[in-house]
């Protein structure tokens, strides 16, 4: 006959409060370390998410001019914090076609060249220039206008063009401002710019490492 024998666990240890504590302190302690890193590394790539994904939608707008034979109006609008693509069809009613948003003035900054800092040289263009809208859009029955926005158009030709119908040829610059209504980068090598040639509708990505631009 087999004697099954039982072994107690009351004798094995377990944790102290006092080791629970210094384990949660030393964690508390390591993330207080992280944080500034994390919120650095955010604020650093926000100007390029930002720049990449505006230039992404001027590819996209020019691509519909291109395949629609029509043209697309590409609008910038920092009072909605939002980039409109719009449909030009020929009509008095130009039709929203997209609607992106992307970060407010007071976090990235665009309708203002940063202070000290220069376009871009080539190509040297000027800044890009923002307005009240005239013009509008509608979304559905509803009629936009009075925003603030920074408006070119993409041809089927190809170029990009003013409400004149002559070529655009500017640099949009895109930086965290110190304040909301300050155009002086909180951090200078946070500064970006896309530079957009008229003639043919290309786009160029730069990135400034606190003295001169390089492209991106």
């Amino acid at each position: 006959m087999s004697v099954i024998s039982f072994r107690s666990h009351s004798g094995q240890r377990g944790f102290s409060m006092i080791e629970l504590l210094i384990v949660v302190a030393i964690i508390a302690v390591m993330c207080v370390i992280s944080i500034p890193y994390v919120v650095s590394y955010t604020s650093l790539y926000k100007s390029e998410e930002q720049s990449k994904r505006i230039m992404d939608l001027m590819r996209e707008s020019s691509q519909l001019a291109l395949n629609q034979r029509r043209t697309y109006r590409m609008e910038i609008d920092i009072t909605e914090s939002r980039v409109h693509i719009i449909d030009e069809d020929g009509d008095a009613n130009d039709r929203l076609v997209k609607s992106v948003p992307i970060e407010a003035t007071g976090v990235l900054r665009m309708d203002a060249a940063p202070n000290g800092i220069s376009s871009p040289n080539p190509p040297n263009y000027s800044g890009a220039s923002f307005v009240v809208d005239a013009v509008g859009h509608f979304e559905g029955a509803t009629q936009t206008i009075g925003n603030t926005v920074w408006a070119i158009r993409f041809r089927s030709d190809g170029s990009v063009v003013n409400a004149g119908n002559t070529p655009v040829s500017a640099t949009l610059f895109v930086y965290p401002p110190t304040s909301a209504a300050s155009n002086v980068p909180s951090d200078a090598r946070q500064v970006r710019a896309i530079t957009l040639y008229g003639g043919s509708g290309a786009v160029r990505y730069w990135k400034y490492n606190g003295a001169t631009f390089s492209a991106g």
